[in-house]
């Protein structure tokens, strides 16, 4: 459960006089995500998601991604929007650090997609980067190659036994790797971590894109690459040649990759792979215990990259 920071309903109440939102009436942890503290709220008037942003969110990049949110809602892309306050702001502080109430949307995320459900979702991260285009908002990858640097050194002072073998695998990759954005790839606002549980579902057809708080201005194949690294792959982290041809179809038929992305995608796949493989070593090297959630397993984010080598070679 992703309850970093408590909130009780009194506090959630006196925090909503900032808003039109009526009265709070329940407010509930919602035990998904890893990164910042997420409650349902209910008021008189409604349902929303009343989020705290924790320390892997740097406040000064909210407005970007709840900025491209508001964006992309006014595109008719099915983003959650964020709600202004009295003063017409979306970020507050409540216990300590930045809140901000998002529109509720429906649906649910699946554990076990179809290759239907598969190409739906890659239809829509390609309409995703479509609704992007023209949002004027700029952010640097907070999690590109000097994160992982910085991250790998840090674990390298801390890891033990399966951890330091895990750092070996990750130097040898990040050494052989180099830069991998190096080309010049269509470029623009991205999710960045386009997950399945940031992908709901309802009726069959995707109903919300949720969770841009890693959003930044990057090549749009690299989105591509890290949702085929989330959809793509078993839960040992093996390839699933269906579902990746089933996501990969879907986006193209929206979006047509280059010949340039087309080439490159592979690389950029064993970029994402190493940059969750980090986040995820980091995560488990130093978790909290008293932080209500669990540390996500790197090692088979790291199986990904004996995929995408075999298909940089072929």
């Amino acid at each position: 459960m992703a309850v970093f920071t408590p909130v009780t309903l009194d506090q959630a109440q006196t925090w909503l006089a900032g808003y039109e939102l009526g009265r709070a009436v329940e407010l509930a942890p919602i035990a998904e995500g890893v990164e910042n503290t997420n409650y349902r709220l209910e008021t008189d008037r409604g349902r929303f998601v009343l989020t705290l942003f924790e320390g892997r969110t740097d406040e000064a990049s909210l407005p970007f991604c709840l900025g491209l949110t508001a964006h992309l809602a006014d595109r008719g892309f099915p983003a959650p929007r964020p709600v202004a306050d009295r003063s017409g702001g979306w970020l507050g502080r409540l216990n300590g650090r930045a809140a901000a109430v998002i529109e509720w949307k429906t649906g649910a995320w699946l554990r076990q997609p179809s290759p239907a459900d598969q190409a739906a979702a890659g239809a829509v991260l390609a309409r995703l980067h479509q609704a992007a285009e023209g949002y004027a908002g700029r952010r640097t990858n907070p999690v590109g190659p000097p994160a992982w640097r910085r991250l790998a050194d840090r674990c390298a002072g801390a890891a033990k036994g399966e951890d330091r073998l895990l750092l070996d695998r990750v130097e040898g990759a990040l050494a052989r790797l180099g830069d991998p954005f190096a080309d010049d790839l269509p470029t623009g606002a991205i999710h960045a971590d386009y997950f399945p549980d940031n992908v709901l579902f309802e009726d069959g057809a995707v109903s919300g894109v949720i969770d841009f708080y890693f959003g930044c201005t990057g090549a749009l194949a690299y989105d591509l690459a890290i949702a085929l690294s989330a959809w793509g792959f078993d839960a040992d982290g093996r390839a699933t040649p269906d579902a990746l041809a089933a996501f990969q179809r879907g986006y193209e038929a929206v979006r047509p990759l280059s010949e340039a992305e087309r080439q490159a995608l592979p690389r950029l796949g064993e970029a994402a792979a190493l940059r969750f493989t980090l986040t995820r070593l980091h995560d488990r090297i130093f978790h909290d215990p008293s932080n209500l959630v669990t540390p996500k397993d790197p090692a088979v984010f790291l199986n990904r990259l004996d995929h995408w080598r075999a298909r940089e070679a072929a």
